[in-house]
């Protein structure tokens, strides 16, 4: 019996493009700080020319470097956007088969008790943004757009509470299920069919979770929340059941 297939032999460029990185992590350079130039890394690394040219052009697609010509020009630290990594991030699971359940599981634990540490912290700006997205809304969807533009306004509330966060992972991962949630709402067309109850019930919780978060109260917070994932998912399966009986009887 033969042994298990070893993994592939990462290339030449992609090693060299790690060794880059660490090389900026130990000199503790930031964005915007000079990288060396091409003659002074071919020595360095003791690669060719292509090999470093490759490897340049690894670091710069992953928006870790940024490369300019001319006079003045050269290669300088990068810093990847959020919104570029939930890109990349998002690439990855393109074709994983996620379910909205998938989704929920990590939302149930984690929502609620953002919301309870960010209770009575949130200044007036935040917490009146928050209250101006859950009245956006006032009368239940009409027609399929409109109940798309809900549910994406909906996911954008959570984003924006988010965005609050003292701790950026608990920030970034929050808003990517928000962001893939708001993908697969689309893509599976969820808003297809209004929904008044989800809207009525998910409109009262934020206006309701607004209020507990203002006053400082953690713990109405995190039951709030945590009612509210817990319908939505619920509320969401079944929307997603429905439509494809919908599209199997068609």
């Amino acid at each position: 019996m033969t042994d298990a297939p070893r993994a592939q032999k990462r290339s030449r460029p992609v090693q060299v493009a790690d060794q880059i990185k660490r090389w900026v992590v130990e000199r503790d350079l930031r964005k915007g700080d000079k990288l060396p130039n091409e003659a002074a890394m071919i020595a360095q690394f003791g690669v060719s020319k292509g090999t470093v040219r490759e490897a340049m052009r690894i670091l710069e697609a992953q928006g870790l470097i940024v490369t300019k010509t001319g006079p003045g020009g050269g290669s300088s630290v990068g810093e990847v956007s959020k919104d570029r990594a939930m890109s990349l991030l998002g690439n990855y699971f393109y074709f994983k088969d996620l379910s909205l359940s998938d989704i929920y599981q990590i939302r149930k634990v984690l929502e609620p008790e953002l919301v309870a540490t960010l209770a009575g912290k949130l200044d007036d700006e935040t917490l009146d943004e928050l209250r101006e997205m859950a009245h956006r809304h006032p009368e239940p969807a009409r027609t399929p757009e409109e109940e798309k533009q809900q549910h994406i306004t909906s996911l954008a509330f959570h984003a924006r509470i988010a965005d609050a966060a003292d701790n950026e992972l608990l920030d970034f991962v929050i808003s990517f299920m928000a962001r893939i949630l708001a993908d697969l709402t689309v893509y599976r067309r969820l808003y297809a069919a209004p929904n008044r109850a989800l809207w009525e019930r998910g409109r009262r919780h934020q206006i309701d979770l607004v209020e507990a978060l203002a006053r400082g109260d953690g713990q109405s917070a995190r039951d709030i929340m945590r009612s509210h994932m817990q319908e939505a998912e619920t509320m969401m399966n079944a929307q997603e059941m429905k439509i494809t009986r919908e599209f199997m009887a068609e």
